[in-house]
C-alpha cells in the first residue's frame, strides 16, 4: 500500500504548474514583455490604488486611540 504524503504531492503540482509557465513563458515571442506587463499591472494594482484610494483605517489617532481601537476588535467588546 502506497502512503499518501500530501505535501510532497503538493510540491510536486506546485513544480509542475511553474514549469508549465515558465516553459510556455520562454516559448512565446511576447513571453518577456508580457511578464513585465503582469508585474507592473500588479504593481499598480496593490502600490499606486492603495495610495489614492485607501486611507489607513487608524489614522489620525493618537497612540492611546488605537490601542483602546484593536482591544475593542479583538475581544469584540465596545
Amino acid at each position: 500500500m502506497k502512503r499518501y504524503k500530501p505535501m510532497g504531492r503538493l510540491k510536486d503540482i506546485t513544480v509542475s504548474v511553474w514549469h508549465f509557465y515558465r516553459d510556455g513563458f520562454r516559448n512565446m515571442t511576447w513571453g518577456r514583455p508580457l511578464v513585465w506587463l503582469i508585474l507592473l499591472k500588479v504593481f499598480i494594482l496593490f502600490a499606486v490604488l492603495r495610495v489614492f484610494f485607501f486611507k489607513p483605517a487608524m489614522s489620525g489617532m493618537t497612540e492611546e486611540q488605537k490601542i483602546e481601537t484593536v482591544a475593542e476588535r479583538m475581544t469584540g467588546r465596545p
